[in-house]
């Protein structure tokens, strides 16, 4: 969100009486300048996410084979903001989850023999929303540089569906008790598939923190974003922990095409993910938890006063997991931003 809203919003026109080549820097100048400046109002951003998991690891080491098990998830983020002052915002995630699967696994039972059981579907609901806050700690903008620094942090509230994390568990309930006396194990080893009851859940029935940091940049042409991610975990739906996780995103980039009408740049982003391992009923889980890596190029572009855009695919460098997981096989995000 604030990527966006600081490298993609309007291109506001200081004037007619620049030189061709001081008008391509001004219309960048400006551009970036709108950004900093977020004069109060609403904001609505739409953004689509679709990763296909269609790899499967065991212990980071890629399992080849047919009919494997998979998930293609897409994930629609509705974000209704407002800025309250050019320092001070707030903004809304409404995140609507799609998934469509295949997975194969084990069913125990208490009362009957175990079975194998194939489930071959798909599913859509509303995801976890999420309240967040922004304050810009420091902006300096000129003509042929900027630089801004924002901290964020909010709440992630429990409004997703959390029936398959609740089966998931009950799972692991049974699993035990069917098991020997004194026997350790790992609470989801009675999966034998890499696309899990919880990957499938779009809620996790928790209240969550969430804290970030943004750091932006530009000379003329070219520019440099990063942006920090933590999300503090707790307890769930049936005493369920999601692992604790971090992001980190950011690159180089620069301006291809500047104008009084639109601007158009691209950048080089390079990301880091790394999530810990989930706790089940006080135990951690040896099939959670991972560490990835990815790269790939993002485009993003504004037209008029009120409109922007980013687009960007990113590429797997390495990933890294703790057990039996399906991973990404890549990543294609798109936003849009409307100002009002």
């Amino acid at each position: 969100m604030s990527f966006l809203r600081r490298w993609l919003a309007p291109a506001l026109i200081l004037g007619a009486g620049f030189t061709t080549a001081a008008c391509d820097l001004c219309a960048i100048y400006s551009a970036d300048n709108a950004r900093e400046q977020r004069a109060s109002g609403f904001f609505v951003t739409l953004s689509e996410a679709f990763i296909p998991y269609h790899t499967v690891q065991l212990n980071g080491e890629e399992l080849e084979g047919p009919g494997m098990d998979y998930r293609d998830s897409s994930i629609t983020h509705i974000v209704p903001g407002y800025n309250i002052t050019r320092r001070l915002g707030v903004s809304l995630n409404v995140p609507l989850v799609y998934n469509n699967f295949k997975r194969t696994d084990i069913r125990y039972s208490l009362t009957e023999p175990a079975f194998i059981r194939t489930e071959q579907d798909d599913e859509f609901g509303l995801g976890d929303m999420s309240l967040v806050g922004r304050f810009t700690v420091f902006e300096k903008q000129e003509m042929e540089y900027s630089l801004g620094l924002n901290v964020l942090a909010g709440v992630k509230f429990p409004t997703g569906d959390t029936d398959r994390i609740a089966d998931e568990v009950e799972q692991t309930r049974i699993y035990d008790a069917l098991s020997p006396p004194g026997v350790p194990h790992d609470p989801l080893g009675h999966s034998i598939s890499g696309v899990h009851q919880h990957d499938l859940s779009p809620g996790s029935g928790s209240f969550d923190g969430i804290f970030g940091v943004t750091i932006n940049s530009r000379w003329r042409k070219w520019f440099f974003n990063a942006q920090l991610q933590y999300y503090l975990r707790t307890p769930g739906e049936s005493d369920y922990e999601e692992g604790d996780e971090f992001m980190a995103s950011g690159g180089p980039g620069a301006y291809l095409w500047s104008g009084k009408a639109a601007t158009l740049n691209l950048q080089a982003n390079a990301g880091y993910d790394t999530m810990s391992r989930d706790v089940i009923g006080g135990r951690t889980s040896n099939n959670t938890g991972y560490t990835a890596w990815y790269m790939g190029p993002q485009l993003g572009g504004t037209i008029g006063e009120n409109f922007s855009a980013v687009a960007g695919v990113d590429i797997p460098l390495q990933i890294t997991s703790n057990g039996l997981q399906n991973v990404p096989d890549y990543r294609v995000h798109v936003s849009l931003i409307w100002r009002f």
